[in-house]
């Protein structure tokens, strides 16, 4: 009953209007309330402050200057192996498996459109039609920037706008099409297992979510799907190895990662799994 009223009441409040004005909230530099609010967040959610760059909570002006903190450079180890693919995030698996022809599955009893996640655009969807996926929702505790599995080449960046619902477990099994309707960037690399996908997905009191060629892509929110596209050289291309940070969330969220049929093999992972940057996510196909 709890459940389905949570679920209930996010279909009817003002998510966007939430969302920016606890935006505003989190960018406010407001001395000993900010220190406070921090060291709060920390007690409530068990932030392991020892693996961040900087771990003195008091050190950081505003909440999302904490939220999108560093990690200490030996606090994570990227998988050296050229023929693995390493794990972008830290959070838990949502889902992972094969895309059955246009179709991700979300949870039981629930499939989105891949054409639909990344922007109603078939031919951006085209080269990952039976392919392979992975969903990782990053919880409030976990480390909030996103980093490259494989080194790539930017190709295509989309904003699509959408809900903002949350993106937690519950929310994934009670809201049909969650990834495919909430706001959502998208961003296309060229890789040397062919295409390859990041979808950075928006939810509630998601204030924010940077590329780290763009800045700030949303807020502010569109009405319209938006489509840049990147030349592979010059001032204007954009190539991010494996390991480096291409985009962070401003409050938590979730990514889906997307290949190319008979390009990779997924990692031995499952729904619920704790994965940790840098450990191995795939293995290249030869």
């Amino acid at each position: 009953m709890l459940d389905s009223l949570k679920i209930a009441l996010q279909y009817i409040m003002p998510k966007h209007l939430i969302s920016r004005l606890v935006g505003l909230l989190a960018a406010a530099e407001a001395g000993v309330v900010t220190s406070t609010l921090i060291k709060l967040f920390i007690r409530q959610y068990k932030v392991d402050m020892s693996e961040a760059l900087e771990p003195n909570p008091e050190a950081y002006t505003s909440f999302n200057q904490f939220f999108t903190r560093e990690l200490h450079p030996e606090a994570r180890t990227i998988i050296a192996d050229e023929d693995k693919l390493a794990l972008p995030v830290d959070g838990t698996v949502s889902q992972l498996g094969e895309i059955e022809y246009d179709a991700i599955f979300q949870a039981k009893g629930h499939d989105y459109s891949l054409t639909s996640l990344l922007g109603g655009k078939p031919e951006i969807a085209q080269p990952f039609l039976n392919g392979k996926f992975a969903t990782i929702y990053l919880a409030p505790k976990d480390y909030h920037r996103i980093h490259m599995p494989i080194d790539g080449q930017l190709t295509d960046m989309i904003y699509v706008p959408g809900e903002l619902f949350s993106v937690s477990p519950l929310t994934a099994e009670r809201v049909p099409g969650l990834f495919a309707r909430n706001e959502r960037v998208v961003a296309i690399f060229e890789t040397k297992v062919g295409k390859f996908a990041m979808v950075l997905v928006g939810a509630t009191i998601v204030a924010s979510i940077e590329t780290t060629w763009a800045g700030t892509v949303s807020p502010p929110a569109g009405k319209n799907v938006q489509h840049w596209t990147y030349p592979t050289e010059g001032d204007n291309s954009v190539f991010i190895n494996k390991g480096e940070e291409m985009g962070r969330f401003k409050l938590g969220s979730t990514i889906v990662a997307c290949f190319e049929p008979n390009a990779i093999e997924l990692a031995d992972l499952s729904a619920g799994d704790v994965t940790r940057l840098g450990d191995v996510f795939a293995s290249i196909l030869k």
